[in-house]
């Protein structure tokens, strides 16, 4: 069942000061009336509406230029929102309009609906947004927000540079061998000298040769 009322204050969704609403019963019975945000729509509530509107043109002059300085003042601002990411920079979760108008609140104790903070999308990545406000029906703005992150990116370490390979190393056998072929070799020719120069000690002494057979029998002769 619905019933007409004459709306008191802005209600957001539903209409300002002198409008004239259907709503349900029980919503005008149990919320609208005990909030005195509306009255019944009856003759003698008529007579509240000029009242009404000039009440409405006050409060939406005020917020006209209430949020005409505001505009001119968050185009000047940047907001910080810092978000938990990976160890790639990935964040969890994203930023929404109602993270945005908490830290509006936070950082410069700015009260602003979160309705006004219009994103397309949520914020998914870390980095600098321009987010557009709709501050007033006539009045629009862009607030800088940055996204960062908590947890601090690690720079990769430097490869260290490749040693160079050594050089394989000779058996010691090798040169072992080696040697010895050396002393071999130089031992060969000491030998001959030692054996041409006892011939020399003994023709120098005057020593004969041993006779032979043959010689024997000449001398017999």
């Amino acid at each position: 069942m619905k019933t007409e009322v004459i709306l008191t204050h802005n209600i957001v969704g539903l209409g300002a000061e002198s409008d004239q609403v259907k709503v349900a019963a029980g919503y005008a019975r149990n919320f609208l009336f005990p909030q005195r945000l509306a009255i019944p729509l009856t003759q003698a509530n008529r007579r509240h509406i000029e009242a009404l509107k000039r009440k409405r043109a006050e409060r939406e002059a005020h917020e006209f230029n209430t949020m005409t300085e505001l505009a001119k003042g968050v185009q000047k601002l940047i907001c910080v929102i810092k978000v938990k990411t990976g160890d790639d920079g990935k964040m969890f979760g994203s930023v929404t309009s109602g993270m945005i108008a908490d830290e509006l609140k936070h950082q410069f104790d700015i009260s602003l609906d979160k309705k006004k903070i219009h994103l397309e999308h949520p914020i998914k990545a870390i980095g600098e947004y321009e987010v557009e406000l709709h501050l007033h029906s006539d009045v629009k703005s862009t607030l800088k927000v940055q996204v960062q992150s908590l947890t601090p990116i690690t720079a990769p370490a430097e490869a260290a540079p490749a040693a160079k390979p050594e050089e394989p190393k000779k058996p010691r056998t090798e040169k072992r061998g080696k040697h010895v072929e050396t002393e071999k070799v130089e031992a060969a020719p000491e030998s001959k000298e030692k054996k041409s120069s006892g011939k020399g000690e003994r023709a120098e002494k005057g020593e004969r040769p041993a006779k032979g057979k043959h010689e024997k029998k000449g001398k017999g002769e």
